[in-house]
């Protein structure tokens, strides 16, 4: 009997196989699964979550089955995800639930619809923005552009799902570009309200702003994130794990109600953000 990791490869084997027979219906033309480490987890990960601008545009060739294979590496529970064209995360989902047996559920934040960023029709363009995907069913999603986007319209999105066995609000956002604090400031100040509501949560996000700008001040009174040695500082990053091409940490895991047991940031081909994980348990 297969188990574990070889059947996953197995199952995608067999259903590339018969999609070879049907015609080219797999996302992106691409049929053959990315090999997974030897030490990839056989199935989700109940308590592990992610974060990742998956960056757009980034238009390499196969780069949808590309991070599906680097999600399944991990297979969190949950997944944040951002700069994400509604049509990319489709394919992306595809690729995780039929290649590597890992069956997301999936909600949106879109804040823009751009046919020349995502695709689609002129007349129905694709969206984009943020989206979450979660092994558990997901409710009461709610999606909020900020007032004001800076140079491209910004917003976060937040819903409930489970993770450590309990209902947790997770949200998802994407901050102003690094050069605009002042928007960002703002930005930061909208989200926190809305995080405040709640004593058991998770933001995942690309904040664009390294630990110790002022425009996080309000996070950091609200939650801690995932990496233990991270946190404001006045003479810099200190400790904390560069999370972009960059060298800057900008991806973030704040948890309330919830302590972080293990953390890894994964370098990936494709995107200039890293893949963040964090594997949580109860404060």
């Amino acid at each position: 009997m297969v188990t574990g990791v070889g059947a996953r490869f197995l199952a995608g084997g067999v259903i590339l196989a018969c999609m070879a027979l049907v015609g080219p219906s797999a996302p992106d033309g691409t049929r053959v699964a990315k090999p997974l480490p030897a030490d990839a987890p056989d199935d989700f990960v109940p308590n592990r979550v992610m974060t990742w601008n998956i960056c757009n545009p980034c238009n390499e060739s196969g780069s949808n089955a590309g991070r599906a294979a680097d999600i399944a590496s991990y297979a969190p529970q949950v997944v944040g995800l951002q700069e994400a064209c509604v049509r990319d995360v489709e394919r992306i989902r595809d690729y995780l639930q039929y290649l590597y047996g890992l069956d997301y559920h999936v909600e949106y934040g879109s804040v823009l619809h751009s046919w020349s960023r995502c695709g689609g029709l002129p007349w129905n363009p694709g969206g984009f923005g943020q989206a979450i995907l979660s092994a558990a069913p997901m409710k009461d999603r709610v999606s909020v552009e900020y007032p004001d986007g800076g140079s491209e319209d910004r917003g976060y999105m937040e819903v409930t799902t489970t993770v450590d066995g309990r209902p947790v609000r997770v949200f998802n956002t994407h901050l102003a570009q690094r050069q605009q604090a002042e928007v960002r400031t703002e930005q930061a100040g909208v989200l926190a309200k809305a995080v405040a509501r709640h004593d058991r949560t998770i933001v995942l996000g690309d904040f664009n702003a390294v630990p110790e700008s002022p425009e996080l001040t309000g996070m950091w009174g609200l939650a801690a994130d995932a990496d233990p040695d991270c946190g404001p500082s006045a003479t810099g990053s200190g400790d904390c794990e560069t999370t972009t091409d960059w060298q800057s940490k900008f991806d973030y895991v704040f948890l309330r109600g919830f302590v972080s047991l293990e953390h890894g940031v994964h370098l990936t081909e494709y995107s200039d953000h890293d893949l963040v994980h964090a594997d949580l348990g109860p404060a």
